[in-house]
């Protein structure tokens, strides 16, 4: 069987009250969850009952965001990143690197001939975060254009991230289905998140405070797998609250390891039907490891009050899914 599924595991803690540079967290902490999959999204061919991923994306996405309450409180923490990169062990592809203009991006790079330069996970030194997730679909429409593309032009723009989901849901119908995040990340005006669906509501929403959960549906539909996977990042990050920064990143990489199937689950197999059916056992879990095709990447960003961001990426080394190394970049927003 060719397995063919996207899933990407993507947490993201946006958290208040305490140091994260000091190694303490708040017990006040709002999680918003998000969850990914394949590069851009879940692709499906038409042609086929196989999964065709175009690229790849996060599966799994949580963000906590600070309560007007608490606003005034030293924001430590203030973002917490989780997420899995899912492809094919032999697609090329580039591990987290600066790129760009006076290399102020950061994020990995899918290289596949006619895909290159696409990513679906990244962060500037500006203080611009993007990720983005497929929605499953049973048919890809091949002609659509490529998804890869909308995170890498948001980090390298200088426009909002609100302002650049209106752009880009006015072209939503160009592509295949697709979750996008896109924040603005700025210690002296506040932070911003916001989300847009091509597959739901016409326009981008500003994320309130809360926890909300995304996988290769809309925002906040109830998959058990994200259900479970939002369970595991919250306890980590509650276990980590009086930990260093690598000890939390720590507990997070092993949230995204986890390889249990969460099914049955009639959501997942009503919106992929028959397309989903012979990978179901695989991509109902956080984790996806098949004969060569799973989770290659885990990737925790951390991000203080003071906006000192630590990256940490384990990546599978070639096409052996024992083999895995583990890098880190430090840096601090400019913004």
């Amino acid at each position: 069987m060719k397995a063919t599924q996207r899933f990407r595991l993507l947490a993201i803690s946006k958290h208040l009250a305490s140091c994260l540079q000091m190694g303490s967290w708040s017990k006040r902490t709002e999680a918003l969850l998000f969850r990914f999959v394949i590069f851009p999204k879940f692709s499906f061919l038409e042609s086929s009952q196989e999964w065709e991923p175009e690229a790849t994306a996060p599966a799994w996405f949580g963000l906590s965001l600070p309560s007007p309450a608490t606003a005034g409180v030293r924001r430590a923490g203030r973002l917490i990143l989780a997420a899995n990169r899912d492809e094919f062990y032999h697609r090329p592809s580039r591990a987290a690197d600066f790129w760009g203009n006076n290399n102020e991006v950061l994020s990995g790079l899918d290289m596949e001939e006619g895909k290159e330069g696409g990513t679906w996970l990244g962060i500037n030194t500006r203080g611009k975060l993007a990720a983005l997730t497929n929605y499953l679909q049973p048919r890809l429409d091949r002609d659509a254009r490529g998804r890869g593309e909308l995170v890498a032009q948001f980090l390298t723009s200088d426009v909002d991230s609100l302002s650049y989901l209106k752009k880009v849901s006015a072209e939503g119908h160009l592509y295949n289905g697709f979750n996008l995040i896109a924040a603005d990340l700025s210690t002296e005006k506040g932070d911003v998140i916001c989300y847009y669906g091509n597959r739901g509501e016409r326009e981008p929403v500003v994320l309130a405070p809360g926890t909300y959960g995304l996988s290769n549906a809309l925002l906040e539909t109830p998959w058990r797998k994200l259900c479970f996977g939002k369970r595991l990042f919250l306890e980590a990050v509650e276990r980590g609250q009086a930990l260093p920064k690598d000890a939390l990143a720590a507990q997070l990489l092993d949230v995204l390891n986890n390889e249990e199937a969460q099914l049955p689950d009639p959501a997942i197999e009503d919106q992929g039907r028959e397309y989903v059916q012979p990978i179901l056992s695989k991509y109902a879990a956080v984790c996806v490891r098949c004969p060569d095709y799973g989770t290659r990447t885990n990737t925790v960003i951390l991000v203080d009050a003071d906006g000192h961001v630590t990256f940490t990426e384990r990546s599978m080394l070639g096409t052996d899914p024992s083999c895995w190394e583990t890098s880190t970049h430090e840096f601090r927003l400019q913004s």
